[in-house]
């Protein structure tokens, strides 16, 4: 991430009491991923 991106994620972090980093950065990026997987599935039609 750039330095903006990374203030903004500790903005974040602090303003919503974040316990652990870690897992809200992965739990939020793979919910990103998951969605984009949904949305691009091939139909049949």
């Amino acid at each position: 991430m750039n330095d903006e991106e990374n203030r903004a994620l500790l903005r974040y972090i602090e303003k919503y009491k974040v316990q652990n980093r870690s897992r809200f950065i992965r739990e939020t990026l793979m919910l990103a991923v998951i969605k984009k997987f949904e949305e691009d599935h091939p139909t049949l039609f």
